[in-house]
């Protein structure tokens, strides 16, 4: 990122400066498909809610089918979208999946890993359902870019950078062909509005390239095995993102209590209009209202040591 504010000039520009930052810029690009495995296209962004919003709106598709579990910066794009059920196992009914994406070239969204209860989607079943409708599956990589493989298999992918270590207020749109886009702006090729941030897309890429998730996988193991009984299983999930469910507490009484003792977490549930409402996504996962209530989310950073699980299963058990 000091590299990139040292030779900072907007890269569409035609003057030496411009022709530096673009070189820079394309290097960068890259580097993060390279990192990635992407072989198709590149838009970087602001972060996921903007990649979501290119593809949700400017996709050469027809309707918009999204998941129930998806994140509020899909639903909220695209609120008149059919929502497809959850089935079995966490998993998109693909029954159901099947008969939805029977229309003109349909676009589909999945995430890839749910950001409350951490359920791995198994693109392997789901895009070759959509590419038989002639549609376009789009795979919402936030929770899993720079940790796990992306699914090389979707048509185009999300991703955000301080998910993985970098920056925040950049990301990207991975797409395997502009032609599954409508123009939209005067950069990037012309699929996307406002300068492009420089020194944030390079502390992107170089987050990528240095991404270290493998270490520690015995300790999240040991963790994780810390909480059974407690732990909301909900298909198969990653080791990153723990749904933690307490006997009586509720997830604000909780979260107010960790918080007290140094750790930060999340409540599955939101307000609303002044009263406490269980998480949409836990009660499409299955889950019923009071088991939803008293469910957080625990989810592991990039930089989490040892010690911090060993203290955290520490105040856990301390509550109670």
């Amino acid at each position: 990122m000091e590299e990139g504010f040292a030779i900072w000039a907007n890269p569409s520009s035609p003057h030496a400066e411009g022709r530096k930052a673009k070189a820079a810029l394309e290097d960068a690009r890259e580097r993060c498909k390279n990192a990635l495995g992407w072989e198709g296209e590149l838009i970087f962004t602001s972060g996921a809610s903007e990649a979501a919003a290119l593809a949700l709106v400017h996709a050469n598709a027809g309707a918009r089918l999204v998941s129930l579990v998806e994140h509020d910066c899909i639903l909220g794009t695209v609120p008149d979208a059919e929502n497809l059920p959850m089935g079995r196992n966490g998993a998109p009914d693909l029954e159901i999946l099947a008969e939805a994406v029977d229309r003109e070239r349909p676009l589909v969204a999945v995430q890839h890993v749910n950001s409350e209860t951490g359920t791995i989607q198994d693109y392997a079943q789901i895009a070759p359902i959509v590419a038989g409708a002639s549609g376009l599956s789009l795979a919402d990589c936030a929770q899993s870019a720079g940790k796990l493989a992306i699914p090389l298999l979707a048509d185009m992918a999300i991703l955000s950078a301080h998910k993985f270590g970098g920056p925040i207020g950049v990301g990207a749109l991975l797409v395997k062909d502009f032609a599954m886009l409508k123009p939209s702006g005067g950069h990037e090729r012309g699929y996307r509005r406002g300068t492009e941030n420089l020194p944030d897309v390079m502390g992107m890429a170089a987050a990528l390239e240095n991404s270290d998730w493998a270490t520690l996988p015995d300790e999240r193991a040991a963790f994780l095995g810390k909480f059974d009984g407690m732990r909301q299983v909900i298909g198969e999930q990653v080791d990153y993102i723990l749904p933690l469910m307490h006997p009586t507490m509720s997830a604000q009484a909780l979260l107010i209590r960790l918080d007290a003792m140094g750790f930060a977490v999340s409540a599955g549930s939101a307000c609303s209009s002044g009263s406490m409402k269980p998480s949409r996504v836990l009660q499409a996962f299955g889950l019923d209202a009071d088991t939803a209530r008293r469910t957080i989310r625990v989810s592991l950073g990039w930089n989490t040591t040892s010690e911090e699980l060993d203290a955290f299963a520490a105040a856990w058990s301390s509550l109670g």
